[in-house]
């Protein structure tokens, strides 16, 4: 909130559908998390257990009464879907979700060999019962060398129209696959045909896990672009980059 006469960005309150901010969870200590989640509940909008991290949280049930306490939304990560998945343990993994209360899941096809085609038909199920967010791009940074980049766009049509809430950039907690090369450099071929492909904005969340990457999505979308893979300890940070509160994004109105 804005407590002076300073002319800055315009942040939606929440609940909101664009600006939203998603940190991940990568086995944090629960004093840390709650801490966080407390005291800057405003500002999140998600939090995603990373990977598979949820099956060996020894206090998952407390750190989802705390999100639930504060208005933040949680999903498990994509690679857990996967890991059920390549076990033909699906509505194993339907049951888990269910028994967390979830109300949102990632569906990804970044680490086994699953056509995009295949995983629109897992969101077209799974968005019967839940809100998905689908992820595009391979985990493998040696990947993208073999893609055409107008295949993203094709991918995340395909994942709108069977039904994903938002599309999920991959990037990694690293930043170093998906939209990134090995090197940590973003593709910027690739995020500005994403950009200029007419796809609504407000229906892609890009994992930017460090500030250089923040710092690029917010002057090339704007303060109210989506953000994901954001670390606990980045929640204020990412915000007063959002607001033009500090040098790399300072001319933003």
């Amino acid at each position: 909130m804005n407590k002076t006469q300073l002319m800055l960005p315009k942040r939606e309150e929440k609940p909101r559908s664009h600006g939203i901010t998603a940190l991940i969870d990568n086995g944090i200590p629960l004093s840390s998390f709650i801490d966080t989640i407390s005291s800057a509940s405003g500002l999140i909008d998600f939090v995603k257990f990373g990977w598979g991290t949820s099956l060996i949280t020894k206090q998952l049930e407390q750190k989802i009464e705390c999100l639930k306490a504060n208005d933040v939304h949680f999903f498990f990560g994509g690679t857990l879907f996967e890991k059920f998945l390549s076990q033909g343990r699906i509505e194993e993994y339907y049951t888990y979700c269910r028994h967390y209360g979830c109300k949102y899941v990632e569906i990804s096809n970044g680490t086994m060999a699953l056509t995009n085609k295949d995983k629109a038909h897992f969101i077209n199920d799974f968005s019967k019962e839940f809100f998905v967010f689908s992820e595009v791009g391979n985990k493998d940074s040696n990947h993208h060398k073999n893609e055409d980049i107008s295949q993203w766009i094709e991918w995340i049509e395909e994942d709108l129209e069977a039904g994903a809430k938002k599309v999920i950039t991959e990037a990694r907690e690293s930043g170093t696959s998906g939209v990134c090369s090995s090197n940590g450099e973003l593709r910027l071929d690739l995020i500005d045909c994403i950009l200029s492909s007419g796809i609504d904005l407000q229906s892609i969340i890009f994992e930017a896990p460090n500030k250089k990457m923040q710092t690029i999505f917010i002057k090339k979308v704007g303060s109210n672009v989506n953000l994901a893979n954001i670390a606990f300890a980045d929640t204020i940070s990412v915000e007063t980059l959002r607001l033009g509160l500090r040098s790399d994004t300072f001319d933003l109105l």
